[in-house]
């Protein structure tokens, strides 16, 4: 969406009621909310929300659903602070204000026909969820979709029960690594998520290559994509979720030299960010 998109629609500006329908902990400090909506978001995989609780202020979310025609929201929310905390208290029939979407998020119409390499560092497949949901409802338009994740500990793992499901579509592989087992039970890999990247046997010419999660995970795997396939810098997106602050370009948080990422992104192409090391950092 684009800032004079943004500027023209005045309901970007004014939260509506969400009325939450369901919540679930997904591990000790990452909680899942569905939310009802007064009419369909409307967004694209990658884009965000602003999500308010009247009297105490708001703050930017990651969409974690796939683009829907029906008034389903769906997110994940980390408690890190006094505004998360006081969601987490909050339970089915309650209701919070919800503005947006905001960003630039994926063009699924670009992924058609192409190998997908997806890498999710942490909280990264939250966002990426949005993505990752329709391609693999509608995995006959794409080619071999890869999703490697990565997490600290199997207690920090998010979405065990649907990595499962997806494992079992045809074309889909997914391999979920962790840090340390932490002496739990664990039937993933382990170790960090660049270690499968040399053995997936890529075709760089037909890939198309995802990335979201902490930013040193980033510098890291652009390196064993490039030792291995030299996947051309355009065909590799970084979705900059971390940064979201305002949503709007004013607060100035999200600024890369001229670039807000809450407008201009957060979803980028590397060959956007490749002269931007600071990005990256």
């Amino acid at each position: 969406m684009s800032s004079a998109q943004q500027t023209a629609d005045p309901g970007l500006y004014l939260p509506r009621s969400a009325r939450i329908e369901a919540v679930a902990d997904l591990t000790a400090r990452e909680k899942f909310f569905r939310l009802t909506l007064d009419r369909p978001l409307g967004h694209q995989p990658g884009q965000f929300v602003m999500v308010t609780v009247p009297g105490m202020g708001e703050c930017a979310i990651s969409i974690t659903c796939g683009p829907r025609e029906d008034n389903i929201l769906e997110m994940v929310i980390r408690k890190a602070g006094n505004l998360t905390g006081v969601i987490h208290g909050l339970k089915a029939g309650d209701t919070l204000g919800v503005r947006g979407p905001f960003g630039r998020g994926f063009d699924l119409a670009e992924f058609h026909g192409r190998d997908v390499l997806v890498v999710a560092g942490g909280l990264g497949l939250v966002p990426l969820r949005s993505l990752l949901t329709p391609m693999i409802a509608d995995h006959g338009r794409f080619g071999r979709i890869t999703l490697i994740t990565g997490a600290r500990t199997p207690a920090e793992t998010l979405f065990r029960e649907e990595l499962a499901r997806w494992r079992e579509k045809d074309n889909v592989e997914v391999i979920e690594m962790v840090d340390s087992t932490a002496h739990l039970p664990w039937d993933g890999r382990v170790g960090l998520v660049t270690t499968p990247i040399g053995a997936l046997g890529l075709d760089a010419a037909r890939t198309t290559v995802v990335l979201c999660g902490p930013p040193v995970m980033y510098k890291f795997v652009l390196l064993e994509l490039d030792r291995h396939y030299h996947v051309p810098a355009e065909r590799i997106f970084i979705d900059l979720e971390r940064r979201m602050r305002c949503g709007v370009g004013k607060c100035g948080h999200c600024q890369i030299n001229q670039a807000y990422c809450c407008q201009q992104g957060p979803v980028f192409r590397y060959s956007e960010l490749r002269d931007f090391p600071e990005a990256l950092a």
